[in-house]
């Protein structure tokens, strides 16, 4: 895919994780997602790009959990 393929605005999820990873790619079964631990909430990626978003994060080394990956809310 390129920059023109709909991905630039999810850029920043596959850059290499800081310590501790903001974003964390997340399996909640049966699901896939990606999500946000700074804002405490997945984040909004759309269905057709999930899977090279997830595919450029691993790529990037991001974490991944079945575990919740958050913090408690409330």
């Amino acid at each position: 895919m390129t920059t023109d393929d709909g991905l630039a605005p999810y850029a920043p999820l596959w850059q290499a994780p800081s310590s501790p990873p903001r974003w964390v790619i997340w399996h909640p079964a049966p699901d896939l997602m990606v999500f946000d631990t700074e804002l405490n909430l997945p984040v909004p990626v759309d269905d057709t790009a999930l899977p090279e978003v997830v595919r450029r994060m691993r790529h990037a080394g991001a974490p991944e959990t079945d575990a919740y990956p958050g913090r408690p809310c409330g």
